[in-house]
């Protein structure tokens, strides 16, 4: 069992990774929620983010309830396989997070308001699970799309550090990384949460506020 449970918390080796597939997961391109497509293009004028932090049917319902938010998906970063499947991911032979994808208009929501609901979504202090749910595939991670988001994210990181620590949690494991290719997630997956109301949500966090971007972007933003 003791083995079992360090692969299963180890990232694999590249060259030990599943082979995966040159096709993409096929989608249904509208977002159960909003209406708004998934998929690129998107309008001008919006941005995107990328977190991983736990099981992504929670980690999705919390961003597309956030004012600001146009759109949203959940798929699979951060690893080597090339469009894996669910059960791949599963099995931690792939190196790759459960991630959500976040398309937000930059006029109504910052990106610091978006890293303060990632924080307090969730325990960073958690390494590679959360909560009950335990593998690579759980890990807390930031993707970044600019240097500006990166300063954000790690200025963000060590502000919420200082709050942890003060309540006596441990060192934060996010990983903050450049964003990689993302690969959208199974239907069934995408905004699992509006679909079956009443399924499984591991998502828990600190109850602790992130001092970063409160009160940072418009009224309209910070009714949600």
């Amino acid at each position: 069992m003791l083995g079992a449970w360090k692969k299963k918390v180890a990232m694999p080796p590249r060259e030990q990774a599943l082979p995966g597939r040159p096709q993409p997961m096929p989608i249904v391109d509208r977002h159960a929620v909003s209406g708004h497509a998934i998929a690129p293009p998107y309008p001008d004028g919006l941005e995107l983010a990328l977190f991983g932090l736990g099981c992504f049917w929670g980690a999705e319902k919390l961003f597309w309830k956030t004012p600001g938010v146009w759109t949203t998906a959940v798929g699979y970063a951060a690893g080597y396989t090339p469009n894996p499947t669910y059960e791949e991911v599963c099995t931690g032979r792939t190196g790759h997070n459960e991630v959500v994808r976040v398309v937000f208009d930059p006029k109504a929501i910052g990106y610091e308001t978006l890293l303060a609901r990632f924080w307090e979504g969730h325990d960073p202090t958690q390494g590679m699970r959360q909560g009950n749910d335990v593998g690579t595939q759980y890990r807390s991670g930031i993707y970044v799309y600019s240097p500006e988001q990166r300063r954000l994210a790690e200025a963000s990181r060590d502000a919420y550090q200082r709050v942890l620590e003060r309540a006596g949690y441990g060192h934060i494991t996010t990983e903050i990384l450049d964003a990689p290719e993302f690969y959208f997630a199974e239907d069934y997956h995408q905004q699992y949460l509006a679909k079956n109301p009443f399924g499984y949500c591991g998502l828990g966090g600190t109850g602790l506020a992130c001092p970063v971007g409160l009160g940072a972007t418009t009224g309209a933003a910070e009714t949600g």
